[in-house]
């Protein structure tokens, strides 16, 4: 089972893994509803290196980008669920709109993302490359998405 770990914790733990020569791989998202398209993502992002840590989305980060109904799920929920998958070693919440401030914090080997982004809209991207780290844009499962999943909350509950 992985952990939630401070931005300092994070910090320290990359410090020791480096040393140990292991590859550090970061990825980030909101998680809201964790889902199979999730999961599998996880597990993808995992396999490109030796320790995954996943940047969350703080509660007021998601409203800043998803608007006030969401989050549905909150932070603390959200972190633990996502701790407990095995692909995952360590969750670290960001309450900044973007995650370019841990992600400079850290200075991972791989940065992941899905493959709706490109290495120029992938925040940090620059930063890890200028290091001489490599950027990863993973393919998602088809018709596997939170939006699709409220979608249908919201169908079911009006009776459709």
């Amino acid at each position: 089972m992985g952990e939630v770990v401070s931005r300092e914790g994070l910090i320290g733990v990359c410090g020791e893994a480096r040393t140990a020569g292991a590859v550090v791989v970061f990825t980030n998202g909101c998680f809201d509803i964790l889902h199979r398209g999730h999961t599998d993502y996880l597990e993808r992002a995992k396999s490109l290196g030796d320790i995954l840590i996943v940047g969350m989305n703080t509660d007021r980060s998601v409203r800043a980008l998803k608007g006030e109904t969401r989050p549905i799920v909150p932070e603390d929920d959200r972190a633990h669920v996502l701790a407990s998958l095995a692909s995952v070693d360590y969750v670290c919440l960001f309450d900044e709109d973007t995650p370019y401030e841990l992600i400079t914090a850290i200075v991972p080997d791989v940065l992941c993302k899905g493959a709706g982004y490109s290495v120029e809209t992938i925040v940090g991207a620059d930063l890890v490359m200028e290091h001489g780290g490599r950027i990863v844009a993973l393919d998602a499962l088809e018709g596997r998405s939170t939006r699709s999943i409220v979608d249908r909350i919201l169908e079911v509950g009006q009776g459709r």
